[in-house]
């Protein structure tokens, strides 16, 4: 019986097959699928790999406290009481040295430095690190008053006030300036959640501002700076600076009525974080910028902390090809973040 030629025998059909199952572009409906069960295997993993390690950390953590932390303790109790006596129990006024004075001290000491860099070119051993070359070099120094301004205004008049109208309400919900410091078990407890509440706050947040009926009227002044510097971390719209800067750093000390040294510290280490991860600095020893300095260079890549949600969600695709294309990391120069391996060809 003749086969007509445009007939496939069911060997090439079969053949055909094997090779579609091979190739790189499957349906829509198994590669969504595909994605759905990675995400739930890679959250499984992520969750139980982070309970071990903390549980193995804490109890690690727990037995050095006893053989070697309790002198400590009891110097840090002793100099807080001290401290209490100092502002003559007045816990309003520990309160906002705790949230507001110390941090902003922290923050502007932290951005002072990098400012220094910024506008003069020294010290070396510090620009030798900028990640994207020719950017910045000096920095505009009339574009960089004008976000000292905004960061000023948004300390000042969103910030302060904020911190003035919750403290009746902290104080009710758990008296954060009590006499009895947390113990060193607990603040570590605290931190790690601090951490998690402030990546979904913040991931969610400023993927909304994102948003094109958004972007336009507020996420894009933060924007202005493709290539930022540390003063940017705070340059932002007031709505952007009480919602996704401010709301997500104090959420967790709220929720878990946290002593006010517990609040501090956190807040003085995010206020740090988010300067080093915009001063376009890659420096040795130091959580490494390039992260979010990506994000500013392409808008639409890495809009977490720590990087846990952009995994999951799959907005960190194009962060990880360039760091494929740099290949093995150069230190001690950074260099430059290349464009995406698609954009390159």
């Amino acid at each position: 019986m003749h086969i007509p030629s445009s007939s496939k025998s069911p060997s090439h059909l079969l053949s055909q097959r094997k090779g579609n199952a091979g190739c790189s572009t499957p349906p829509e409906e198994r590669t969504q699928e595909g994605k759905v069960l990675a995400t739930m295997k890679t959250s499984a993993f992520i969750i139980g790999t982070s309970l071990l390690l903390f549980g193995a950390f804490s109890n690690s953590a727990v037995w050095a406290r006893q053989e070697s932390w309790e002198p400590a303790d009891h110097f840090w109790q002793t100099q807080w009481q001290k401290v209490h006596r100092l502002f003559g129990g007045n816990k309003q006024a520990i309160y906002f040295s705790g949230t507001l004075l110390v941090p902003f001290l922290v923050f502007w000491c932290v951005n002072g430095v990098y400012m220094v860099a910024d506008v003069t070119g020294k010290p070396h051993f510090i620009t030798r690190y900028r990640i994207q070359l020719g950017k910045n070099d000096p920095v505009d120094t009339k574009k960089l008053l004008q976000a000292v301004r905004t960061v000023l205004f948004n300390l000042l008049f969103i910030s302060v006030p904020l911190v003035v109208l919750t403290f009746p309400i902290v104080q009710w919900w758990g008296d954060p300036c009590r006499e009895e410091l947390p113990t060193f078990r607990w603040v570590l407890i605290e931190l790690l959640i601090f951490g998690l509440v402030e990546e979904i706050l913040f991931y969610y947040s400023h993927r909304l501002f994102h948003h094109p009926l958004l972007y336009k009227h507020i996420h894009k002044k933060h924007h202005e700076w493709t290539a930022p510097v540390s003063m940017v971390a705070l340059y932002s719209h007031p709505v952007e600076h009480l919602l996704s800067n401010t709301l997500p750093v104090m959420a967790g000390p709220i929720l878990l009525q946290s002593h006010i040294t517990s609040s501090t510290l956190w807040v003085c280490i995010a206020l740090t974080v988010t300067s080093i991860s915009h001063c376009g600095y890659r420096l040795p020893f130091l959580p490494s910028p390039e992260f979010h300095d990506f994000h500013h260079l392409k808008f639409n890549q890495c809009y977490g902390v720590l990087g846990i949600l952009d995994y999951l969600h799959g907005t960190d695709t194009l962060f990880k090809q360039s760091q494929a294309c740099k290949g093995p990391d150069p230190m001690p120069h950074a260099g430059s973040i290349p464009d995406s391996p698609r954009k390159a060809k």
